[in-house]
């Protein structure tokens, strides 16, 4: 299995130790730099929160300066293809994972999973196949991969955020919509968002949705209201 590395991370802007994970999962052709630019708009509603931008474990030739990493290699897009990507790259995820919930003292009710692309893939095949619920999970132009295997498969339903884009011409916006129908089949509580006309990427009405689940789902909201009484 192959060991997945830090890439790139930022501290909670309290100065204390974690008491939350943000883990931000790339997608094919990028790496956790690319992604760790979330970050810094969702730090100030998440002081103690500890954001991870790892790198997938592979490298690719695809991305800037043909210096991008993969979860896995996108070879074929059938749906039999895609799911066994997404289950040979999650056992390196989820060995990162203990790894970080172990040196935090955390447990993954204290874990919200990001995902972009073929990171949102990775974050839903990880997110809900963990042992026990994490936080949340919110997926950005992406989509649910072995849909048919979760109905035999034992599974946490954390709540699901996805947001894509209507004018995707990588993943198609009917991705969300088939994932929606999918994990609601599961009773899993889904909450999407389409943002009219955009492509491949994230916008900022999307940015602060995926924000506020996050804050939500990690009790931030809470802790909040309590340090301003």
């Amino acid at each position: 299995m192959s060991k997945i590395v830090n890439g790139s991370s930022l501290q909670p802007v309290s100065g204390g130790a974690p008491k939350q994970i943000v883990l931000l999962l790339h997608g094919y052709g990028s790496s956790g730099a690319d992604l760790i630019s979330l970050a810094p708009h969702w730090r100030q509603s998440l002081p103690d929160a500890l954001f991870l931008a790892p790198n997938a474990p592979q490298r690719c030739g695809w991305g800037a300066g043909g210096g991008g990493f993969q979860w896995w290699g996108l070879s074929a897009f059938t749906p039999q293809a895609l799911a066994a990507g997404a289950a040979g790259a999650a056992p390196a995820i989820d060995a990162f994972i203990d790894r970080k919930l172990d040196q935090y003292g955390l447990s993954e009710a204290d874990l919200a999973i990001v995902g972009f692309s073929q990171g949102t893939m990775m974050a839903l095949h990880v997110g809900l196949r963990r042992t026990r619920p994490v936080a949340a999970i919110v997926g950005y132009s992406g989509m649910l991969t072995g849909a048919p295997e979760l109905a035999h498969h034992p599974i946490t339903k954390p709540p699901v955020l996805l947001i894509h884009g209507s004018s995707d011409p990588i993943v198609p916006v009917s991705a969300l919509h088939a994932a929606k129908k999918d994990l609601e089949h599961l009773g899993i509580e889904v909450t999407t968002h389409v943002s009219h006309g955009l492509g491949h990427s994230v916008d900022p009405v999307g940015l602060r949705m995926g924000g506020e689940f996050v804050m939500k789902a990690l009790g931030a909201e809470a802790n909040a209201a309590r340090a301003s009484r």
